[in-house]
């Protein structure tokens, strides 16, 4: 049992701006998997925060874990403009996560957000959503244990998927599934047609191929991430998730890339690089686990 002490001690880790960003980014994650109220209440303080980063993956966080109880800080998130996109788009996209159909409305109206991130967020959501009250037995756990924003395409063919993926006429909903399908499928040859992605025109959409790639953690795909990452011209948004990928997939040709970026002059690039500093160290150490608030705190006790 974890007690209300030790739930309180992880959130103020969380939202102490002194602390190092990665040690506040292991508080959410603990927070993450602990659930319930206290770690809701916690999480939803630090939106406040000043890291664009951190706010993004509070987000991202509460989305993941399904409770109804976050969607008023989500809906606040999402309907607060002075937020950066990157945040308003993540809590777009975890209320869609949620899967409560009481927030489509919310969703339709912000569909159409003048923010093209935003709007593609929410039509993603709504989309969702719609298919959740169509499906009987939902979407099939994901290998990866994540709330994805679409199901998987049932396609079982590369070739086909690819084509799918890299299709811009069709709908980004369904792009997405072709995604989704790729990730689950697995191998080199899935993780190089996902990277083809990050020539896509939607920036929202190569924000997701990095994500989904950094699952994977296939080192087939570092060159694509790497000059995602390497590029002044991309979406900061881009840029912030492939840093992450190569922290993830945390080879050796991954490190110096991630150093280096560590100065780049743009915050939440420099910030992801940071993070994802930690999560090499993590992924080629012998920690335990990463979201590990709970056990640090019990051992100093």
């Amino acid at each position: 049992m974890v007690t209300v002490e030790e739930v309180e001690a992880i959130g103020r880790t969380l939202v102490d701006v002194t602390q190092p960003l990665k040690a506040r980014f292991r508080a959410l994650f603990t927070l993450r998997s602990l659930g319930g109220r206290a770690a809701i209440e916690w999480i939803s303080q630090a939106f406040g925060d000043e890291s664009a980063l951190l706010k993004h993956e509070l987000a991202y966080c509460l989305g993941q874990m399904q409770d109804e109880r976050a969607i008023p800080v989500l809906t606040q998130v999402l309907e607060d403009t002075r937020q950066e996109p990157m945040v308003r788009h993540e809590a777009g996209e975890a209320l869609g996560a949620i899967g409560n159909p009481c927030v489509l409305d919310l969703l339709k109206r912000y569909s159409e957000d003048p923010v093209i991130e935003v709007a593609e967020t929410c039509q993603l959501a709504i989309q969702r959503l719609e298919w959740l009250q169509k499906s009987k037995e939902g979407p099939a756990p994901s290998p990866y244990l994540s709330v994805d924003p679409a199901p998987p395409d049932e396609e079982k063919d590369i070739t086909k998927l690819r084509e799918a993926l890299l299709d811009e006429s069709r709908p980004l909903f369904d792009r997405y599934r072709a995604m989704f399908a790729l990730r689950n499928m697995g191998g080199k040859a899935a993780v190089l047609a996902l990277a083809d992605g990050l020539a896509c025109s939607s920036a929202l959409f190569r924000h997701e191929i990095g994500f989904v790639l950094g699952q994977m953690q296939d080192e087939a795909c570092v060159p694509q991430l790497t000059a995602a990452l390497e590029s002044g011209a991309e979406n900061p948004m881009v840029r912030h998730e492939c840093a992450e990928a190569l922290g993830s997939i945390a080879k050796a040709s991954c490190l110096e890339t991630l150093r280096a970026f560590t100065r780049d002059e743009e915050r939440v690039v420099r910030e992801s690089c940071e993070v994802a500093l930690d999560m090499y160290d993590y992924e080629t150490g012998s920690e335990f686990q990463y979201a590990d608030g709970l056990s640090k705190l019990q051992a100093s006790v």
